[in-house]
């Protein structure tokens, strides 16, 4: 038989609500202890942003003064760039851009990076060697020889030489690729060849769909440099207009409107848009393949 005493032992200790609201803001603060340095720096990074869209919806007079806070909201500003420059017509430059240039970095990339990870071969660590020593090689060496071929090749005032680069090779985008493809264990791939499977095909059947996050943090690297890229665009579009990215087009914006910064402000937030969109949707497979990229090497 169960006594008095066991069943009051037994029973569930109730917490009076004054401290069970005291150990809830004390956990509260415990998080805001732990991540005080991470929402800090979240802070500070959000601060230019913030800044940008308040500057985008003031009035032109306002947007010179000292005042941090709109007195009114004027979003016809995001109206009237267009009417002040085709930015449609620069923004789907950039997309084509920063989309060709991803996808050709992506299939240069995996078949460079699947064999330095996966395959042995006479001279595999040289040729790794060789692909981080171009990461470290400043662009301005390459910058005369490869505009004088372009310029003999006739396109120039294109974004061509812009993004057939990258259909042959991408030294960052191999490097991270085959940093992360060397988590993945062999034996995925050695029971895909002995199912029949030949080197190609394991690596499109089994290699490619287990490294998607790291495939989608190497697009997202390679979409953010060239969406953000001026140097390329500024030396092989410069003269032409109608070829112009964003990133070339806000500096040519500024310059025409330099008054008018609510103006440029509202076209650098229209910029920055597709970028933060893009990384909200993708931002768990970024984590990921950075996270796990660099384990082992």
């Amino acid at each position: 038989m169960i006594t008095l005493s066991e069943t009051r032992r037994r029973a569930p200790v109730t917490e009076p609500p004054r401290v069970r609201v005291r150990r809830q803001w004390d956990k509260k603060l415990y998080w805001i202890a732990t991540h005080s340095l991470g929402i800090a720096m979240g802070v500070i990074f959000m601060l230019p942003i913030l800044f940008v869209f308040l500057t985008a919806v003031m009035s032109s007079d306002q947007a010179l003064s000292s005042n941090f806070w709109p007195k009114e909201w004027h979003f016809e500003n995001f109206i009237e760039v267009f009417e002040k420059a085709p930015l449609l017509q620069y923004f789907g430059n950039s997309m084509l851009y920063s989309t060709l240039a991803t996808l050709g970095a992506l299939i240069s990339a995996i078949p460079a990076a699947y064999a330095l990870s996966k395959l042995k071969f006479r001279g595999q660590n040289l040729f790794f060697m060789l692909t981080v020593a171009a990461m470290m090689l400043p662009p301005q060496v390459t910058v005369v020889p490869l505009y004088d071929l372009w310029v003999r090749l006739g396109f120039t005032g294109t974004l061509v030489p812009l993004i057939v680069p990258y259909f042959f090779f991408d030294a960052f985008s191999i490097f991270l690729l085959r940093q992360f493809f060397l988590t993945i264990p062999k034996d995925y791939l050695e029971a895909a060849k002995i199912d029949g499977c030949n080197e190609f095909q394991a690596m499109v059947k089994v290699l490619i769909p287990m490294a998607k996050p790291g495939i989608a943090a190497t697009a997202m690297f390679c979409f953010l440099f060239t969406w953000n890229d001026y140097f390329g665009p500024l030396l092989y579009t410069g003269e032409t207009r109608d070829s112009w990215p964003l990133s070339l087009a806000i500096a040519s914006f500024r310059g025409m409107h330099h008054v008018e910064w609510n103006l440029t402000m509202a076209a650098t937030a229209l910029i920055m848009l597709p970028v933060i969109v893009l990384f909200v949707f993708a931002q768990k497979s970024f984590v990921k393949g950075i996270t796990f990229t660099g384990v082992k090497g």
